[in-house]
């Protein structure tokens, strides 16, 4: 694939106008605020596995409407002392798999809390949280379930999931509540900028190749999944197009950037025709806290892949030790 999104000093500048209704914050508010009305009950169950060096834990917390969440913990053997902790966000389609994808940041040294993703895992990665919730009709996948209301879209109820996760990890007696991270990659950068922007205490925030962001022209732009099951439900709903971007404004990526405050670490792709440079951008030119931006400027959506990796863990040592 060659460039097909602006030049780079054209992305370096491309501040697009926000998207967020007047009641962002209060939606967001009091939809936290319902979370938090039931109690969060997070179990941390010992997970045995042939791992020597590490501590695996099974995790169950209460997150949008009281409904149980899984993920996993893991922890060093050798630690003294509460450690910094990274709460990761995983991409489309994937679960929490099992706990031999999860072994790098624990083998650095922190704490790692991974959130399942509710009704994903079967796309290239198992999960094990179902999504209770109905939807109205919509194009297989994610993206268009519940989008003609803010209050019945999937990713209200995935976004709560991930701050109750960063709550849940608090919990931990193991966990310095200070040095909590959020990270995550493609629908994981999503989510990490969200969580970010709905709690600003985070110590640091690293979205990879971040998906639901500058959705009016990400929609527009590719016609890659998942973008693509966008612009195939407007293709046949055609009467409802000014009220799903409605829909779609409360969960945009560039508007919780604008309220997150925490030093972060971005990543972009130029090639990427699933979440375009100009998307990541907007995000990026918009994020409200010290930030910086890695560019890979021949990958695709994969990105910087391991070697990214090693660089969020340099990130983090500095931010969080």
């Amino acid at each position: 694939m060659a460039f097909f999104d602006f030049s780079l000093p054209e992305l370096q500048k491309y501040l697009p106008e926000r998207t967020e209704r007047p009641d962002f914050d209060t939606f967001w508010q009091e939809t936290l605020s319902d979370a938090r009305s039931f109690p969060l009950n997070a179990t941390f169950t010992p997970h045995a596995t042939p791992f020597e060096t590490l501590e695996f834990f099974d995790v169950t917390y209460n997150g949008f409407g009281g409904q149980p969440i899984k993920g996993w913990f893991v922890l060093p053997k050798h630690r003294s002392g509460p450690l910094a902790c990274v709460v990761e966000y995983i991409g489309y389609g994937g679960g929490r798999g099992i706990p031999a994808h999860w072994m790098h940041f624990a083998s650095a040294g922190y704490a790692h809390f991974i959130m399942d993703t509710r009704g994903q895992g079967s796309t290239w990665r198992t999960g094990d949280t179902p999504d209770p919730e109905g939807s109205a009709p919509s194009i297989p996948g994610y993206m268009t379930r519940g989008i003609l209301k803010p209050e019945t879209y999937y990713y209200r109820r995935v976004y709560t999931d991930a701050v109750r996760a960063i709550e849940a990890a608090r919990s931990h007696p193991e966990v310095n509540p200070e040095k909590v991270a959020v990270l995550g990659g493609s629908q994981g950068g999503g989510i990490t900028l969200a969580a970010a922007g709905l709690d600003p205490t985070v110590a640091a925030v690293l979205p990879d190749v971040p998906f639901l962001c500058h959705f009016d022209r990400a929609v527009t732009m590719v016609d890659t999944y998942p973008y693509y099951e966008v612009s195939n439900y407007l293709k046949i709903h055609r009467d409802k197009i000014d009220q799903v971007f409605r829909t779609l404004s409360y969960f945009d990526g560039m508007n919780f950037a604008a309220r997150a405050q925490s030093p972060a670490l971005f990543s972009v792709g130029l090639m990427d025709t699933i979440c375009p440079p100009s998307t990541v951008y907007a995000a990026f030119n918009h994020y409200g806290g010290e930030k910086t931006i890695q560019v890979w400027p021949f990958n695709n959506h994969e990105g910087g892949d391991m070697d990214q990796t090693m660089l969020r863990i340099e990130f983090m040592n500095r931010v969080l030790r």
